[in-house]
């Protein structure tokens, strides 16, 4: 596969970044039409903010947040300016959190991974993601079928009307979590069932260990990962270059420090950090709670746009230390107090029947002075005491992590 879905794909980065944060202030005017965003942006002047550094400025709101600011205030928590009526569908994930589709052409963005896993328009999908109130089988079926396939609407289970369907319609990609893929095949096998027509995969839900990604491959399906959330759908994609996923087009992704909205060194691990450019339901640096990596340089697929190292983690580390929690953003603050630091990560641990912390920080002025003022840092901060540790700048490991709980 060489072909691009459009143009867009592989226009130069700079065009992209000129077009996305021209596209910016309006998307932000929008969003300050609904009564939480124009809270929250209250003194933002959207003419202002045309780069990534202006974006940075911008508070950062939570996903983690989501549930009880939309119990406050429902159905959206006041970040949605038009009625729910507006919208094409309504949906509810675990949360719970609710989300609406839009009423535009793919609105949850998903035709281009499709596109780049193989999957072509009149090709017949096995969808196995669920239609019942969360979106995940939504998105993957107005996907398709934007990118102009036909979709078999299996959801999850049922493994013999599966086979039936398959069976008659003869269906070439499969789109799921990785581990229903692996139970189809599997019983398919072992009931004698014929569904050698599915030749390639979009999977996305579920973690697909280069073990998983091997045996499907032995199998005859050419299986690729997409990484998407129920708010804003597809946002990163794996290519035919299998080196990391592009970022989808008409979003900012931002990698930053987790507990802050503060932009990592380039390469370092940190949370992702999405704006979506959909004047209609516009998500302003939402923070997911994923960690990934940025990778340097452009996909040998041809793609130009940024891309990640896909699924790393989770972001949120909050832990209960002598019956206290403790949070990222905490550990954040500390750092912000004593410029001369590093990476930081407080290690969790019991010594004896109690708990213990240390936080380790990464500078090259190892001395008792700063140790002592860290250490009083600590406590200000999270009003409980605990050692520090000065070790050499690279010391502690490029994952993300800021608390460590080993207990």
């Amino acid at each position: 596969m060489t072909a691009h879905y459009d143009a867009r794909e592989i226009r130069e980065q700079a065009a992209r970044e000129a077009d996305l944060f021209s596209r910016l202030p309006g998307v932000l005017r929008a969003a300050m039409a609904a009564p939480a965003y124009a809270g929250r942006l209250k003194g933002c002047d959207p003419a202002a903010v045309t780069s990534r550094a202006a974006l940075a400025g911008l508070p950062v709101l939570r996903k983690s947040e989501l549930p009880a600011l939309q119990k406050a205030s429902a159905p959206f928590g006041g970040f949605v300016a038009g009625p729910p009526g507006s919208f094409a569908r309504l949906f509810t994930s675990p949360g719970p959190i609710f989300e609406p589709e839009g009423r535009q052409g793919d609105p949850w963005r998903g035709a281009r991974a499709l596109f780049a896993a193989g999957f072509r328009p009149d090709d017949i999908v096995l969808n196995t993601f669920s239609y019942h109130l969360t979106p995940g089988g939504f998105i993957f079926d107005a996907s398709a079928r934007a990118l102009g396939c036909a979709v078999i609407p299996a959801g999850p289970g049922n493994t013999e009307q599966q086979f039936e369907l398959i069976e008659a319609y003869r269906p070439v990609g499969y789109s799921g979590t990785p581990d229903f893929l692996k139970i189809l095949l599997d019983a398919a096998a072992s009931s004698g069932r014929d569904i050698s027509s599915i030749k390639r995969a979009l999977v996305s839900g579920a973690a697909f260990p280069p073990s998983l990604q091997a045996e499907i491959k032995a199998r005859g399906i050419d299986a690729y990962q997409a990484f998407g959330t129920a708010d804003l759908g597809l946002i990163a994609f794996e290519t035919e270059a299998r080196e990391g996923m592009v970022v989808n087009e008409d979003l900012i992704l931002e990698i930053v420090k987790p507990g802050t909205g503060d932009p990592v060194a380039p390469g370092d691990v940190g949370e992702i950090v999405v704006t979506s450019l959909d004047p209609h339901h516009p998500w302003i640096r939402l923070a997911l709670g994923d960690l990934t990596a940025a990778l340097p340089g452009t996909s040998p697929c041809g793609r130009t746009n940024m891309r990640i190292r896909g699924w790393m983690g989770r972001a949120d580390q909050t832990t209960k230390i002598k019956g206290m929690f403790v949070r990222p953003e905490q550990i954040a603050e500390i750092g912000k107090r004593h410029s001369a630091l590093g990476r930081l990560r407080l290690v969790v641990t019991r010594q004896g029947e109690a708990d213990a912390m240390t936080l380790r920080a990464e500078t090259a002025a190892t001395n008792d002075a700063l140790r002592d003022e860290l250490a009083a840092s600590l406590r200000a901060v999270t009003k409980l005491g605990g050692s520090v540790e000065l070790v050499s700048p690279g010391t502690l490991p490029n994952d993300g992590k800021v608390i460590a709980d080993e207990r």
